[in-house]
């Protein structure tokens, strides 16, 4: 009997062994660190951890920046579903040395924030695009989300396309994405007339950003 116990008791464990494996072979776990350039001085980072499970993607984010605006990311995360449409967005820090606190939930198109802003609450009720990519205003990993869905853009565009982004929590704007040419894995993104360069490689791994026009770059790497 004692043998027949224990016996399904190995049995129990070595499939929840198994199960517990299989599952986690269906996550992946990236992370990174992109380093922040301001007129060619470095002025901060983002590190951020890229995860993709049976659900979707989370990407999350910490970081800080002092030019051209001091932000402080003592959080940031971002859920998306298997086709990058963003379902729940969560940030707290400071902006310019004022705390800020950001939940927004999305499902079709349809977003509620709720914003705390120096000890003071509102909430809103905002309808975007459904696949509208959200774009916080100045962070740079959310970029990630254009190179995944794009990866290298001479296998994914062929031409410019018209998209849309949810500045969260202000505003939404369109903004068009093309092929750089003679870089087949630079994207070209302009944006409320800002020309903004994405380099990419085969896996849609977010190499480099590069803002001219605000003399901003931000690079893979803590170097």
């Amino acid at each position: 009997m004692l043998k027949k116990i224990f016996f399904l008791i190995l049995l129990i464990l070595m499939m929840l062994f198994f199960f517990v494996f299989f599952v986690r072979s269906q996550e992946k776990v990236q992370s990174g660190i992109l380093s922040i350039y301001f007129m060619e001085e470095k002025v901060g980072y983002e590190e951020y951890t890229w995860e993709s499970n049976e659900q979707g993607y989370i990407l999350t984010v910490k970081g800080r920046m002092t030019k051209p605006t001091a932000m402080e990311i003592e959080k940031l995360t971002l859920r998306l579903d298997k086709n990058f449409i963003p379902n729940h967005f969560y940030f707290i820090g400071s902006v310019s040395g004022v705390a800020q606190e950001v939940s927004s939930s999305i499902k079709e198109g349809d977003v509620k924030n709720r914003i705390r802003v120096a000890g003071q609450e509102r909430e809103s009720t905002v309808k975007i695009k459904r696949d509208a990519f959200l774009l916080p205003n100045p962070i740079f990993s959310p970029y990630l989300v254009l190179t995944k869905k794009y990866r290298c853009a001479l296998e994914t565009l062929e031409e410019k396309i018209d998209l849309s982004a949810y500045i969260i929590p202000q505003f939404e704007v369109s903004f068009t994405l093309e092929p750089k040419e003679g870089e087949p894995c630079s994207l070209r993104m302009e944006l409320n007339g800002i020309q903004i360069e994405l380099q990419t490689d085969n896996e849609g791994d977010l190499r480099a950003i590069y803002i001219p026009s605000q003399k901003l770059k931000v690079i893979q790497g803590s170097s």
